[in-house]
């Protein structure tokens, strides 16, 4: 019942509270409870169709961190899960399942891995990308590879305060056993290697469940 101001009286809302109960007894002996406990009790909906792959999706997306090379990267998998679904890395993932490093970066790390796309490869000289590719050389395309990993896990926040407290560098032994310099250019970064060369890193913070990569452009060679 409502009033002539279509609102519900002052007493009927007061009363509503004390006698759901009431209302629910009824129910369980058989009667049938009053219309305003069916209003004031409204059925629960359903979940929609859906709900549960909705809620996949959802933490599927939380789950993603960035997308490299075309695919989408998660932090649950792996460095070389990932990589190897990134259309931009076929070949430094190549190159770490040749040298047989491939089994070190699955494993729980934690490691940071600077990952060259393939086009940074075709910058290599002739005589170099030849001599990788052999199977004579496999110790040498290893330690190129071992030289693009750091033991640990660094962001890109963690290289800006070692450059900082460096004065201006910053240097990281990588899984090699050479290091590597790091500097900060305006807001790039970038990785020295032992020749001099330089690479800048294009994506950074690509974390991963025993991780971290940052995407360069350059290989990085060992002055070895």
């Amino acid at each position: 019942m409502t009033d002539r101001l279509g609102q519900e009286p002052r007493l009927n809302r007061m009363m509503k509270p004390l006698f759901l109960p009431l209302a629910a007894a009824l129910v369980l002996l058989g009667g049938q409870p009053p219309i305003w406990a069916e209003d004031a009790a409204p059925e629960a909906a359903a979940p929609a169709d859906g709900a549960t792959s909705s809620t996949k999706n959802a933490n599927a997306e939380f789950d993603m961190s960035v997308e490299v090379g075309g695919a989408p990267m998660y932090a649950s998998k792996t460095i070389l899960e990932n990589a190897a679904t990134s259309k931009d890395h076929t070949r430094f993932v190549a190159d770490a399942e040749t040298s047989g490093l491939a089994g070190t970066l699955a494993e729980t790390g934690p490691f940071t891995v600077f990952a060259p796309v393939n086009r940074a490869f075709l910058n290599l000289t002739k005589a170099t990308a030849d001599a990788l590719l052999k199977p004579e050389n496999a110790a040498a395309l290893k330690a190129v590879v071992a030289y693009h990993v750091l033991a640990g896990k660094f962001s890109v926040a963690d290289f800006v305060a070692a450059i900082r407290k460096g004065e201006g560098k910053a240097t990281f032994r990588t899984l090699e056993g050479e290091d590597l310099t790091i500097v900060q250019d305006g807001r790039r970064l970038q990785i020295i290697d032992a020749r001099g060369d330089r690479a800048i890193v294009t994506i950074s913070d690509v974390n991963q469940k025993n991780g971290v990569i940052h995407v360069i452009d350059t290989v990085l060679l060992p002055k070895s």
